[in-house]
C-alpha cells in the first residue's frame, strides 16, 4: 500500500517576491540614509562591492538578450501578417490603426510626462552623484548617446549602411528595429516555399528562446529590485518615494485617458459604434488582462468576448487579436515613453524635441516588438534609455511598482486589441449587434 503523496508546495508568485524586496531594500535604506548616514564607510562598502555590482549585473544580462529578443520579434510579428495579403483590405486596416492608436498612446503620455514633471525636483548634486557611481559601468552602454543626430540626418540614419554596426552600437538601435521591419516584410512578400519556412520557423525559434533566457534573468529580479531601491533609498531617502508615486499617478492617469477618451472617440466617430456598449462586453478581457499582465494570456478570453459579446465576425476577430497580442501594445508604448522622459528627469537629462520624437518612434516600433508576457518592455526602456542618454539602471527605479504599472497597460492592451476588431469589421460585414448604436429614443 503505498502512502498518500503531500501535495506540491505552491510557490510564491514573482511578483510578490519582487514586491518584498522592494519594500526591504527601501525601509533599509531609508533607515541607513537617516539613521546611520550614507557616508559611514560600512555603507559605502556595502554600496560599492555589493548592491551596486549586482543591479548592473542584472541589467547587463537584460541588454544582453536586446538585439536577438527585439529582432526576433519585429521579424515575428510582422511575418505573421501574411495574412494581409490574403486578406488584403483587414491586414492594411489593422495595421494603419495600430500604429495611429500607438502614436497618439506615446503623444498623449509624453505631453502628461513634461506637463507634471513627475521626476523634476531631485537634489542635482544627488543625481549626479548617482550618475558618477554608475558612469563607469555604464559607460560602454551609453558611449555614444552624447551625439545623437538631429533633424534630417536623424531620419537618414534610420536605414543602416551597416547592419551589424547598427546592432553593436545600442545608441543607433533604431535602425536595427528598421531591419527587421523590413526582413519581416521581405519573408511577407517572398512566396511560401520551403526555404522561406524554414527560416521563419528558425526566426520564431530564436524568439522562443530569447523570452525563455529573460524569464530566467527575470528570476533574478527581487534580489536586484533590493539592491537597487536600498541604492537609491540611501542616496535620495523620501524624495525618492514621493517621485515615484508621482511617476505612477502619471502612468496611470495616461492609461486612464486613453482607455476610454482616445478609444471611445475611435470606436464612435471612425467605427460608428457605442462605447458604451464596447466597454460593457469587454469588461471579462478587461479583467483577465488585469488579473495576468500579459496579452498572450488573455488571448483565449478575447478572442470569446469578441465572438460572444460584441459580435464580430471571426475572420475579422482571429486575425486581429491573434497579432495584437504581439504587435499592438498602445499601453505599453505609452508607459515606455513616460518611464524614459521621467528618468530623463530625475537624473537631470534634458532631452531636446528631436530626441523626444526618437523616443517616440522607438516606443510606437517597440510596441510592435514587446512581448506580451509580463514585464516584457523592461529591455525596451532599458534600450531607448541608453540610446537618448538617461542611465539605464534607473530602470531599478520603477520594477518595484512595475507589476501594478503592466497589469494596467495589458488592460489597455487588450482593450485596444478588441477596439481595433470592432474598427476593422467596420465595412467588412454588417454593424456587430453587440456594438450597434442604439436607435434615437432608445436606453443602451
Amino acid at each position: 500500500m503505498t502512502e498518500p503523496t503531500a501535495p506540491a508546495r505552491q510557490r510564491m508568485p514573482l511578483h510578490w517576491k519582487i514586491a518584498i524586496g522592494f519594500v526591504a531594500g527601501l525601509v533599509l535604506g531609508l533607515f541607513v540614509h537617516y539613521g546611520i548616514g550614507r557616508d559611514a564607510g560600512w555603507v559605502q562598502a556595502l554600496t560599492q562591492y555589493a548592491t551596486q555590482p549586482f543591479s548592473t549585473l542584472f541589467l547587463s544580462l537584460i541588454f544582453m538578450m536586446i538585439v536577438p529578443l527585439l529582432f526576433s520579434a519585429l521579424v515575428v510579428g510582422v511575418s505573421e501578417m501574411g495574412d494581409v495579403r490574403s486578406l488584403g483590405r483587414i491586414g492594411w486596416k489593422t495595421l494603419v490603426a495600430t500604429v495611429v492608436l500607438s502614436g497618439i498612446a506615446v503623444l498623449l503620455g509624453l505631453v502628461m510626462v513634461n506637463v507634471f514633471k513627475p521626476g523634476v525636483g531631485v537634489d542635482p548634486v544627488l543625481a549626479q552623484q548617482l550618475l558618477a557611481e554608475g558612469a563607469e559601468r555604464t559607460e560602454a552602454i551609453v558611449r555614444d548617446s552624447g551625439a545623437q543626430p538631429t533633424g534630417v540626418q536623424m531620419l537618414l540614419d534610420i536605414v543602416p549602411q551597416n547592419v551589424v554596426g547598427a546592432a553593436a552600437n545600442n545608441a543607433n538601435i533604431l535602425a536595427l528595429m528598421f531591419f527587421a521591419l523590413m526582413f519581416g516584410v521581405g519573408i511577407v512578400m517572398s512566396p511560401d516555399s520551403a526555404p522561406i519556412r524554414t527560416l521563419r520557423r528558425g526566426i520564431e525559434g530564436l524568439f522562443e528562446v530569447s523570452m525563455t533566457l529573460i524569464g530566467l534573468i527575470i528570476r533574478l529580479a527581487p534580489l536586484a529590485v533590493f539592491c537597487f531601491m536600498f541604492n537609491l533609498a540611501v542616496l535620495f531617502g523620501w524624495d525618492l518615494l514621493l517621485r515615484l508615486g508621482a511617476f505612477v499617478l502619471v502612468v496611470v492617469g495616461a492609461l486612464a485617458l486613453h482607455m476610454l477618451v482616445t478609444y471611445s472617440l475611435a470606436l464612435k466617430f471612425v467605427g460608428g459604434y457605442s462605447p458604451w456598449k464596447f466597454f460593457k462586453g469587454v469588461q471579462e478581457a478587461m479583467l483577465m488582462a488585469f488579473s495576468t499582465a500579459s496579452s498572450n494570456a488573455t488571448l483565449p478570453t478575447a478572442l470569446k468576448v469578441a465572438d460572444r459579446d460584441l459580435g464580430l465576425p471571426n475572420k475579422v476577430s482571429r486575425f486581429v487579436l491573434t497579432i495584437g497580442a504581439t504587435a499592438n501594445q498602445n499601453g505599453t508604448a505609452l508607459f515606455e515613453g513616460v518611464t524614459v522622459i521621467f528618468l530623463a528627469q530625475f537624473f537631470g537629462v534634458d532631452l531636446t524635441l528631436g530626441q523626444q520624437f526618437m523616443v517616440m518612434l522607438v516606443c510606437i516600433l517597440g510596441g510592435i516588438g514587446t512581448a506580451g508576457v509580463p514585464s516584457g518592455s523592461l529591455p525596451v526602456v532599458a534600450l531607448i534609455c541608453a540610446m537618448v542618454g538617461v542611465p539605464p539602471e534607473g530602470i531599478g527605479l520603477i520594477l518595484g511598482v512595475n507589476h501594478f504599472l503592466d497589469m494596467c497597460r495589458t488592460t489597455v492592451n487588450v482593450t485596444g486589441d478588441l477596439g481595433i476588431a470592432a474598427i476593422v469589421s467596420k465595412g467588412e460585414v454588417d454593424p456587430p449587434a453587440g456594438l450597434a448604436d442604439d436607435p434615437p429614443g432608445t436606453t443602451a
